[in-house]
């Protein structure tokens, strides 16, 4: 490398020349966000945004300076008015948390101490593994279990599978590939189960045809039968069944499957047993889903997201795995640059990379720790318990009025449905259904998902909203079924 040509220039600080300025416009940005939590059911729950703000994020990279209250201002111009909308009470979009202002505050707490979460004696490491020994109790599963905060249930999932794709093997994975490994190697799950496990098999180099999804009864529950005749014939061919992947709630309908069964199914045929609870674990908190949830218990390992029924700000989910060991053997390496130390900053925990793919990792713990201390896990557990129950009642209010009605039943805190009208084919059905869901974003007034059940058009509502209240959901319903009378056919 050549020498640096010198400069007559200062030394560079990113921090700012003036600290007053930037308190005083931190105190106002404070300000402004909890003004706008406070009023958030003022605001529309989704709005569009305009051209002139999509060409204005087109713009080129700063090449100099620019006065930190005026990039606020094109903050407050530009981006503040145009979220998703998950923060909104009205808001049931696919499977999205709603934060809250103290976990905001830990956010920027945790951006301020601004550490990296992989290795070393640090506070922040000590708080994750607290973390972690909370979300084992609200599992059920042991002190002695290990698990790691990762960005969602992606990862979790990913996680999790890489896990039991090396354990489940008599060779070493890691070294030698999947190809060492006899026949094929297969997992099962069902066709409801969340498309990240068949990502998973892509990533993990089984292939997607390596999963096996088996069919679904009319609740959307594993077919118990369907799938032993299935390990049975990837047996028969000299394949490797490794993982039965159960669902604590679907992503579809929020089915749960039959854990226990699906426990005895793995248990009889020595294959790991994984359960994707991305939102539906955490229903185990209230006394009426505990029994049903139970075989969490007894699972080898579980995924979930804080930040969809906890309600954390984005991004943490959680992967648990009970056999420490087995999880630690998957993704330990030894680098000279990493090696740990009797004493100092390089002493510490055992390094975090040697649990999961990341060595670059936030401090996502401190927003779970705070907001745990905060409200105490009874307060969650009322607020899902609450969620739950306001679905049932949004399944008594459709089925009460007379041009909607449910494609699915309502088993937890998901609910499909659409707007019927006599004389229309299942095509212009689908067509009106999707008009009223867009219709109903555009104009602010909620905002439900989508999804298709055996081939009709649903407006599904996800509900892990602690801002919802019943009024909310009785105005869905009675501007869906307006807005459906409004169309024509």
């Amino acid at each position: 490398m050549g020498k640096l040509e010198e400069t007559a220039h200062d030394e560079v600080t990113l921090d700012p020349t003036d600290w007053e300025e930037i308190r005083n416009l931190g105190h106002r940005m404070i300000d402004d966000m909890m003004d706008h939590l406070r009023n958030i059911r003022r605001e529309p729950s989704w709005r569009e945004i305009p051209v002139e703000t999509k060409e204005f994020l087109k713009g080129n990279i700063p090449q100099t300076p620019q006065d930190i209250a005026e990039i606020y201002d094109e903050f407050k111009k530009h981006i503040f008015p145009y979220p998703s909308g998950n923060i909104h009470p009205r808001f049931w979009a696919w499977v999205q948390g709603t934060g809250t202002p103290f976990g905001a505050l830990a956010e920027m707490l945790a951006a301020t101490m601004n550490p990296n979460t992989a290795i070393g004696e640090h506070s922040a490491m000590y708080v994750e593994a607290q973390v972690l020994d909370w979300c084992k109790e609200m599992m059920g599963y042991p002190k002695t279990s290990s698990g790691i905060l990762v960005s969602g249930g992606s990862m979790a999932n990913i996680t999790a599978l890489m896990v039991a794709r090396n354990h489940q093997t008599e060779i070493d994975i890691r070294e030698l590939g999947i190809t060492a490994a006899k026949g094929r190697m297969t997992l099962y799950c069902s066709t409801e189960t969340h498309s990240c496990i068949e990502k998973a098999a892509e990533v993990m180099g089984i292939g997607s045809g390596a999963v096996r999804k088996i069919g679904v009864d009319e609740n959307y529950r594993i077919d118990l039968n369907e799938l032993v005749a299935a390990i049975e014939s990837d047996i028969a061919a000299g394949n490797t069944p490794f993982c039965i992947v159960g669902n604590a709630g679907t992503v579809n309908t929020g089915a749960i499957d039959p854990l226990d069964d699906l426990l005895s199914v793995s248990r009889k045929h020595n294959l790991w047993f994984h359960i994707d609870g991305a939102f539906g674990a955490l229903a185990k908190l209230v006394p009426e889903f505990a029994r049903e949830l139970k075989a969490i218990e007894e699972a080898d390992s579980v995924a979930f997201d804080l930040h969809k029924w906890m309600y954390m700000p984005f991004e943490v989910g959680c992967v648990l795995i009970k056999d420490a060991g087995a999880h630690r053997k998957a993704f330990a390496v030894e680098a000279n640059y990493l090696l740990n130390h009797e004493r100092g900053l390089a002493a510490g925990p055992d390094p975090m990379g040697n649990y999961g793919l990341e060595l670059s990792r936030g401090f996502k713990a401190l927003k779970v720790w705070m907001s745990l201390k905060e409200h105490g896990v009874q307060k969650y557990a009322a607020a899902i318990h609450q969620n739950i129950a306001q679905a049932f009642y949004l399944g008594e209010l459709i089925a009460k009025e007379e041009n909607l009605e449910l494609l699915a039943p309502v088993s937890m805190n998901v609910v499909c449905f659409r707007y019927r009208r006599d004389g229309l084919s299942a095509e212009q059905l689908n067509r009106l259904n999707k008009e009223i869901v867009m219709t109903l974003q555009e104009k602010g007034i909620a905002s439900p998902s989508s999804t298709i059940l055996n081939g009709r058009y649903a407006i599904r509502v996800a509900n892990t909203n602690h801002r919802s209240r019943k009024t909310d959901f009785e105005i869905l319903v009675s501007e869906s079924a307006r807005i459906g009378d409004e169309i024509p056919d």
